[in-house]
């Protein structure tokens, strides 16, 4: 009998042991296809994250490269309108030397006046050599 008993106690203590091992066999299953969970929608959120922060940073690059390209166009219309402006002036300059800015009336009462009549930049009577020295 005593064996029997022995026999019945190594079989109760063995189905003990097999519950045990699958309630913990279970319990890890469990942990692990939770933590995988875990790591899907950690994934999906960081994932989700860095789109945002990508599309931000893709607006703010645009936005920068927009006010640099208008920046960059109001500098060269004000040196386009620098650069007419100085030829203009050199134009002009020309012009008044040359006794010939229609924008300038000649006054002939102005000593100043380059093209005025008997000074020695009269332009008007180049044919007589008498006024060309």
């Amino acid at each position: 009998m005593a064996s029997q008993q022995s026999r019945e106690n190594v079989a109760q203590t063995a189905g003990q042991l097999t519950g045990e091992a699958q309630v913990k066999r279970d319990e890890i299953l469990n942990q692990a296809s939770e933590a995988s969970q875990e790591t899907k929608e950690n994934a999906g959120a960081y994932a989700s994250e860095t789109s945002n922060f990508l599309q931000q940073k893709t607006e703010q690059v645009k936005n920068m490269a927009q006010g640099a390209g208008e920046q960059v166009k109001t500098m060269a219309q004000g040196a386009g309108e620098q650069v007419k402006n100085m030829a203009q002036g050199a134009a002009d300059a020309v012009k008044n030397t040359l006794g010939i800015n229609p924008g300038n009336p000649i006054d002939p009462n102005n000593p100043t006046n380059p093209s005025g009549s008997g000074g020695s930049n009269d332009l008007t009577n180049l044919s007589n050599p008498s006024t060309r020295i």
